[in-house]
């Protein structure tokens, strides 16, 4: 038996369109050996995930096609072999988790009817046999009470569990070689940990082999032996993972590295104006039963939380998923109605209804997660970006307008001249600069980004994050800036709140969060950003 499990020579995808063949991934070679991970990174368009699927014939085929290129697993070229045997291999030999189990799991079926189906197809177990394996899988990938799971949805799942439930199905069938294409992705940072942990050991008990999908370099360190760097549909360096970060050779590789946000926000001065300010806020969501739906009980997303931000200074809020970080932004903007006392720039608007709201929405805007998601697929750029302008500041004639759409634009490092196109003819971060266009073209004083850089690769993030710097600097904005990255935070708050379950666990000077964090929790989290000696995080959520 050769020590080698996968063999990828030459392989290269083409996509065939309205008569035109592009090449999106160009003669690439790799070995994966057994009980190896080898990472593929990459930014976005890269070719990882395109190669990743080549492997198991995933691709939109005829749509797709390898012009060149073999996929040698145990001595059989996958590319070759037949629809049958190529079944056997997926779910068996070979299988695959996703960025986004949301999109993967069936949202009609029970976590033990998919986890079932996997089983009685590959290994025809039904009943009790197929319930137990079942019970056994949910246990060994972490899943608490598992039998009360059974029966869930996965709407009903978070995240990680959500995830947990895909690597179940994926080692349902004892798998020789695992592909993870971004399984942490959109998982907060002390999940994300315990996910990659969790494939750690599964590897070592199971022998696996694994790749592993990723743009984070991070994650790379964590888990990789060796790595291959893609771009532009090739591999540019491929060596030991610690050969590659402490001696890169290619220019590319150098600029990955080079990627990760940096550099420190601007001075803040305490003398600063006070631009927003709450105390003793609350956001409580009731919770029904019952026939006649009386009020039980309710979910305190946000619960009695002070803070101050001044004019030039950001105030960093971090937390896991479900910790209310988004419920407190929204709040403050007044988009969700709260209780306690909220003030912008001296003006008390906790009780302001819209239309009290509306004159005050220049001065105030708000950046999304997803650049794609908020912003029109029907409207041009300059639609976009002028549509504020038309609401607020009517006297502007078309050609003023114009002329402030264009030069919004300019400042965000953006061709005005690209204003006619539409979102889908941008990139991630082209879009996530039109989103901050369309916020800053009002000339606010108060800017609410929530997780404004999390879909994009790092490259991206930390030309986001220059820009951010730089129009603060400029204008002198206020910033509430929500994550769960916290090198992203730390490279542009100055105060940190950190957030559990609606309350504030610790808050103060981000230099001070970051480098002697007081509590358990704010612990865990940043030994799980930053590779630290971990915390128990078991213990923390009890």
């Amino acid at each position: 038996m050769t020590d080698t499990i996968l063999s990828v020579r030459d392989l290269s995808v083409a996509f065939h369109q309205g008569g035109e063949t592009s090449l999106a991934v160009d003669r690439i070679s790799f070995d994966i050996k057994r009980g190896e991970t080898v990472a593929l990174v990459g930014e976005s368009g890269s070719g990882k995930s395109v190669s990743a699927n080549s492997i198991l014939r995933l691709l939109p085929y005829p749509a797709a096609s390898h012009p060149s290129g073999e996929i040698v697993f145990n001595g059989k070229d996958l590319l070759k072999v037949g629809e049958d045997e190529l079944r056997h291999v997926r779910g068996n030999d070979v299988t695959m988790i996703f960025q986004e189990p949301m999109t993967s799991l069936n949202p009609l079926h029970t976590i033990e009817q998919q986890i079932g189906e996997i089983l009685e197809i590959h290994q025809n177990l039904k009943g009790a046999a197929a319930r137990a394996r079942t019970l056994e899988l949910l246990d060994q990938v972490g899943i608490r009470e598992a039998e009360k799971r059974l029966g869930a949805y996965p709407h009903q799942l978070s995240g990680g569990q959500r995830q947990r439930v895909m690597i179940a199905m994926a080692l349902a069938n004892r798998p020789e070689l695992l592909i993870a294409d971004e399984p942490t992705t959109a998982l907060d940072v002390t999940v994300q940990a315990q996910i990659l942990e969790l494939l750690k050991s599964l590897k070592d008990e199971h022998g696996m082999s694994m790749l592993f999908i990723t743009h984070d370099l991070g994650i790379v360190r964590k888990i990789a032996d060796r790595v291959c760097v893609m771009t532009k549909g090739k591999i540019v360096e491929t060596g030991p993972t610690a050969e590659i970060f402490a001696n890169p050779q290619h220019d590319y590789t150098r600029h990955l590295l080079a990627s990760e946000p940096r550099g420190e926000p601007p001075p803040s001065d305490t003398s600063s104006p006070i631009v927003v300010e709450a105390s003793g806020m609350k956001v409580w969501f009731p919770i029904k039963a019952g026939f006649l739906r009386r009020v039980v009980d309710h979910v305190k997303a946000v619960d009695g939380i002070d803070l101050t931000l001044r004019a030039g200074q950001t105030l960093g809020v971090v937390g896991e998923s479900g910790s209310g970080k988004t419920t407190l932004g929204l709040a403050l903007t007044r988009l969700i109605s709260s209780k306690g006392r909220i003030a912008f720039v001296g003006e008390n608007i906790d009780a302001h209804s819209f239309r009290e709201m509306r004159p005050l929405r220049n001065r105030m805007q708000v950046v999304f997660q997803d650049p794609y998601g908020s912003l029109s697929p029907r409207m041009s750029i300059a639609d976009i970006i002028g549509e504020g302008l038309k609401i607020h500041e009517k006297a502007l004639t078309d050609n003023e307008r114009d002329g402030r759409v264009a030069a919004a634009l300019e400042e965000v490092g953006l061709d005005p001249a690209t204003r006619w196109r539409y979102p889908h003819e941008f990139s991630g971060g082209q879009r996530q600069r039109i989103a901050i266009a369309r916020a800053m073209v009002l000339k606010p004083q108060f800017v609410m980004l929530d997780e404004p850089t999390s879909a994009l690769d790092m490259s991206v993030q930390a030309q986001v994050v220059d820009l951010l710097r730089d129009l603060q600097r400029k204008h002198n904005l206020a910033y509430l800036f929500i994550s769960h990255d916290l090198r992203v935070v730390r490279a542009l708050a100055n105060e940190v709140i950190v957030m559990r379950l609606g309350k504030v666990v610790e808050q103060g000077p981000a230099e001070r969060i970051f480098d002697a964090p007081a509590e358990d929790y704010t612990r865990a989290l940043m030994a799980a950003a930053f590779n630290l000696e971990a915390v128990n995080l078991a213990a923390v959520h009890q």
